[in-house]
């Protein structure tokens, strides 16, 4: 229309007569030409001197002008088909980001990185700085490190700048895995870089990993480290530094720590310093100053919370302290608080320690029946309490349910299952599944070693174990398995 209503109005001879053509009479149509003329559109019209132009007419036919140089549209089922495309990407896209989240929820690492990989190809995919935060988490957690340190290399090498937390989540996957070194080593490189100083939160990390690994020498040096850069321990420092001295049996250094928290106007104790004494009293076995603490805190006014009862009712139920493990249960049921997986495993654990299979299927069942989710501490103390019971044929179809489930085999897991092969006196088993531990790459630890080694001591299988204790050495020097 615009095309049409512009080119009229061009100037141009007009014929004033009547032309002859092969002998018949062409009526004038000047003034035809002037009344459509006078209504031009209201759109403005393009500078006919601006724009390419040809004229298209015989000779003797009306003198139109039109223009040449209008672009091409695109066919509208090849637009329809771009579209499509457009929307197939991103539906794609969103389907593996989905996917990508699911492995992280499940920590399935492997599976996790690959669909990351995947997704790092695509032109339209950028990786952001949170993404890498739960990589780097999931990795420490899962005893993978070295892919943790290889991650972050690769984060830089793509331009995303580091942050603290990036770097406080790597040190945290050596500190997970006992490479005090190397996160000793990130925490300088942190210091050297004006933006990716370190907090109370990487400090508090870096004690927490220097208590569980009796570096206790380390500990001061932290602490004055901390005062020198004017970062106040808080609560949390505090009781990351009490849980290591108690786990320690550092009684005298827990007190003192304990005393500056209940004098302190700013680091007070909460239901964690409160979860964490009892625990430690509670693990020793140590049942009368558990209660005896347990009122105190009372008194303090901390206020105890489902964690709280959870930990009463592990330390009952390693004592075989039925009745009062299961008034606590009752208890709990009484004040609205509701039983958790940890609530379950705990009595599943007490049953499995004292080979009941019979109350451990029962209290398994229930759990199932009250939609409880199971985790892969349920399933380790499942095969334990079969292994005990010495119900092997149990053990096998427990790792397929476990299977089913999608649990998450770490190395309690496969400790779990090498040690009821032990129990077993099947070797052959034991030195298979150790040998799909490894090809999974989850990393062994001492206890795996521990249980390898005292199976083949009963056997008299000396040669076994030298080879074994070679291996353990080149693991924790490639540091691929923790000391």
């Amino acid at each position: 229309m615009l095309c049409s209503f512009s080119s009229s109005l061009v100037s141009s001879p007009l014929p004033c007569d009547n032309v002859n053509i092969n002998n018949k009479k062409i009526i004038n149509n000047h003034q035809m030409v002037f009344l459509r003329c006078a209504y031009p559109s209201s759109r403005t019209a393009p500078s006919s001197s601006s724009q390419k132009q040809q004229r298209h007419w015989k000779q003797g036919q009306y003198p139109g002008i039109t223009e040449i140089s209008r672009p091409k549209r695109a066919p509208i089922k090849n637009l329809k088909k771009k579209l499509d495309r457009k929307s197939d990407a991103k539906a794609w896209a969103n389907t593996v980001t989905e996917a990508l989240s699911d492995s992280i929820q499940k920590k399935q690492w492997s599976q996790a990185l690959e669909v990351f990989e995947m997704l790092k190809q695509q032109p339209f995919y950028h990786p952001k700085e949170g993404t890498y935060m739960k990589l780097l988490v999931l990795l420490g957690r899962c005893g993978q490190p070295q892919h943790a340190h290889h991650l972050f290399d690769e984060m830089v090498e793509a331009g995303l700048e580091p942050t603290a937390q990036l770097y406080t989540a790597l040190l945290a996957a050596y500190c997970r895995n006992n490479l005090i070194d190397h996160a000793f080593s990130t925490l300088n490189q942190m210091k050297i870089l004006p933006g990716c100083q370190p907090d109370v939160f990487t400090y508090s990390t870096l004690l927490k990993a220097c208590v569980d690994a009796s570096r206790f020498e380390l500990v001061e040096t932290l602490y004055q480290e901390m005062d020198d850069r004017l970062i106040s321990p808080n609560t949390v420092t505090q009781n990351v530094v009490l849980s290591g001295y108690g786990k320690a049996g550092m009684y005298d250094e827990m007190e003192k720590v304990l005393s500056s928290m209940l004098e302190s106007t700013t680091c007070k104790p909460d239901v964690w310093t409160m979860n964490i004494i009892l625990s430690v009293f509670g693990n020793k076995g140590q049942i009368d100053l558990m209660e005896r603490w347990y009122e105190k805190f009372r008194s303090f006014g901390v206020e105890p919370e489902t964690r709280t009862f959870n930990i009463l009712i592990g330390a009952y139920g390693k004592k075989r302290m039925y009745d009062k493990m299961s008034s606590v249960m009752e208890y709990m049921r009484k004040v609205q608080f509701p039983w958790t997986t940890s609530t379950f495993n705990n009595v599943i654990e007490a049953f499995a320690d004292a080979g009941d299979a019979k109350n451990m299927e029962l209290t398994f069942n229930q759990m199932r029946t009250e939609d409880m989710r199971a985790d892969t501490k349920t399933f380790c103390c499942l095969i334990n309490g079969y292994a005990n019971a010495g119900m092997f044929h149990k053990v096998i179809s427990c790792v397929q349910l476990a299977g089913k489930f999608e649990i998450p085999e770490n190395t309690s897991f496969y400790n779990s299952v090498i040690s009821a092969c032990a129990k077993a006196d099947d070797l052959m088993e034991m030195e298979r599944v150790y040998k799909r531990m490894k090809d999974v790459q989850c990393q062994p630890d001492s206890r795996t070693f521990s249980i390898m080694v005292e199976a083949y001591r009963k056997e008299g299988m000396n040669d076994k174990i030298y080879y074994l204790e070679l291996e353990k050495q080149e693991m924790i020097a490639n540091g691929s398995a923790k000391e």
